[in-house]
């Protein structure tokens, strides 16, 4: 790989740390109009920006399976862009629901694969987010299957496939 190609594939800190800055100035914005208490953390995961809303009480914004937030998730990054004219891969957190959701989800990833090992049938999974995704697949790649999406959004699912 040259060396115009490395810093091409590797993350702009600074970017991804504006980014946050954005997003955590359009996010504490929402919770002053609605007057909800909360505070604001900014990290950098990866090759993306993650801002999390912490010590709020309830749960509407997360909202039921968490709806809520991916629309506050989705209208945060149209903030981003709007302001620095790139495509944000923003990860917004509420009270540290994703991290919850991603242990579920690594967990019945692991369940189904040791199922699917054992009889041997391919198993749909429920439709999920391309983020619920992407968690069920790592978790399945990791006991030794394979698996696909199929289905179109809203509905795109996970599907466990035997060796």
């Amino acid at each position: 790989m040259t060396e115009a190609e490395q810093e091409k594939a590797a993350p702009d800190i600074n970017a991804l740390e504006q980014e946050g800055e954005i997003a955590a100035d359009y996010v504490e914005g929402l919770l002053d109009i609605a007057d909800i208490d909360g505070d604001i953390d900014m990290d950098v995961e990866g090759d993306r920006a993650l801002v999390s809303v912490v010590g709020v009480k309830g749960t509407e914004l997360v909202g039921p399976g968490g709806e809520v937030l991916e629309a506050l998730q989705e209208l945060t990054r149209l903030a981003v862009h709007r302001q620095t004219g790139e495509r944000s891969r923003l990860m917004l957190d509420v009270a540290g629901y994703r991290e919850r959701r991603r242990a579920e989800l690594s967990k019945l990833g692991s369940e189904i694969a040791a199922q699917v090992k054992r009889n041997g049938e391919p198993k749909s999974l429920q439709p999920m987010t391309p983020f619920e995704r992407k968690i069920v697949h790592d978790a399945v790649a990791a006991a030794g299957l394979r698996s696909e999406s199929e289905g179109e959004e809203p509905l795109r699912f996970v599907v466990v496939l035997p060796v």
